[in-house]
């Protein structure tokens, strides 16, 4: 597997050089200074390519290309976007960036309710409460009809959560759910995120459903004809929020997407965070079903809670089956190579380290894009790569 990195550009805090001493080859980046919608000139890639490939290093993955909502929703000035979107992965394969990882989460992108979960050994992790959300969603956002949304257990501790918190904690609780996250395509106030919530509402699952399978009916044309690589990020978390629809967030809704438009660019970035916290996914068997779509993958465990609260752990101490899917990965690679491609790996990335060391109490940190927490995540995902690759390698000779 080829070992990555998330960079966000010239003015990231973490250099190419400490990425390149993390040991990573390979680097997932974006364009962020393009407003969401426009399209990306060629120019600019090739710009930020060259910078890329002097460091030493290979621009993998575009992760991601941020799509406006008016494709989501087919409103307003959708067409434009899609054009937009089309010309963008035009001009990535032009410049030969092969893979481009984007989502299709309504409103919010990935979404958490504590960026400082304080950890036994003293470091801090992201965490998604269930609690806190509900507090959010039914005392402070007032979205209509929120309380059936919860069970009657998970209602009495956000009652009792929302009376105990101060001023400062749900400001920060708010700004933490929809100011924007890194990855993410914008900031809501609480009157414009109602709104945004309601029209997805209105839309439903399966029209959400049907207008991400018109999107992919337009755009993998172009990416096959420039050989380009399209593989959609599950939803994060993997249910609903705010009573908003979901579209990838189980095998079956994977399953549905590869069979809508069955072509080699249309595929997968398998994120184990995002589909592991779901305890009905299994990692390991999605992997083996949907290895020859899966292009991008994101390593990354969390420690799953009953009501559905879940928090970022350790990269091999988690409730996933860290071991298992990388071996199903690098099974994957073998067949690939067989198969004629030879020397394929699949780019990988170590996702939301945790925050430690001398990094606490920085401004610069980007919530979950620590250096010392990735790196120590992307050492531990290299012990085992080596591990198993070691192991096959025996096993292949010996029979």
């Amino acid at each position: 597997m080829q070992e990555t990195w998330r960079w966000f550009g010239p003015n990231d805090s973490i250099s190419l050089e400490k990425i390149i001493q993390a040991g990573a080859s390979g680097i997932v980046s974006s364009l962020h200074e393009i407003p969401t919608g426009e399209a990306w000139p060629l120019d600019a890639i090739q710009a930020r390519k060259k910078i890329i490939e002097d460091a030493g290093l290979e621009w993998s993955v575009i992760e991601s290309i941020p799509m406006h909502n008016d494709i989501k929703t087919r409103t307003r000035n959708f067409q434009r976007y899609i054009d937009n979107y089309k010309e963008s992965i035009l001009n990535a394969g032009k410049a030969g960036v092969k893979v481009v990882c984007y989502n299709f989460m309504p409103v919010v992108d990935w979404t958490r309710t504590n960026l400082m979960y304080l950890l036994p050994n003293a470091s801090h992790a992201l965490r998604f409460e269930m609690t806190d959300f509900a507090a959010y969603d039914v005392y402070l956002l007032q979205r209509a009809g929120a309380e059936a949304d919860y069970s009657p257990q998970v209602m009495a501790r956000a009652k009792e959560r929302f009376d105990a918190m101060s001023d400062e904690e749900k400001i920060l609780l708010e700004k933490n759910i929809i100011a924007g996250l890194p990855g993410g395509e914008g900031s809501y106030t609480r009157d414009t995120i109602r709104a945004a919530i309601q029209q997805f509402i209105d839309l439903g699952t399966e029209g959400m459903r049907e207008h991400l399978f018109q999107f992919l009916r337009e755009i993998i044309p172009v990416a096959e004809s420039v050989g380009v690589k399209m593989c959609i990020h599950p939803d994060d978390p993997p249910f609903s929020l705010f009573g908003l629809p979901r579209v990838v967030s189980t095998a079956d809704d994977a399953r549905k997407i590869l069979q809508a438009v069955p072509s080699e660019s249309n595929g997968l970035t398998l994120c184990a965070g995002s589909y592991g916290a779901r305890g009905d996914n299994d990692l390991v068997a999605m992997a083996n079903e949907f290895g020859p779509r899966i292009y991008f993958v994101h390593l990354r465990n969390v420690t799953r809670e009953e009501d559905g609260s879940f928090f970022e752990a350790e990269h091999l101490n988690g409730d996933n089956d860290m071991v298992g899917l990388v071996n199903a990965l690098l099974c994957e690679e073998r067949r690939r190579n067989k198969a004629g491609e030879s020397n394929f790996c699949i780019p990988m990335r170590p996702d939301h380290g945790h925050l430690m060391g001398d990094e606490i109490g920085k401004a610069d940190v980007k919530p979950g894009y620590s250096y010392a927490g990735r790196m120590k995540g992307l050492a531990e995902l290299r012990g085992v790569i080596h591990t198993l690759e070691t192991l096959q390698k025996r096993n292949s000779l010996a029979l």
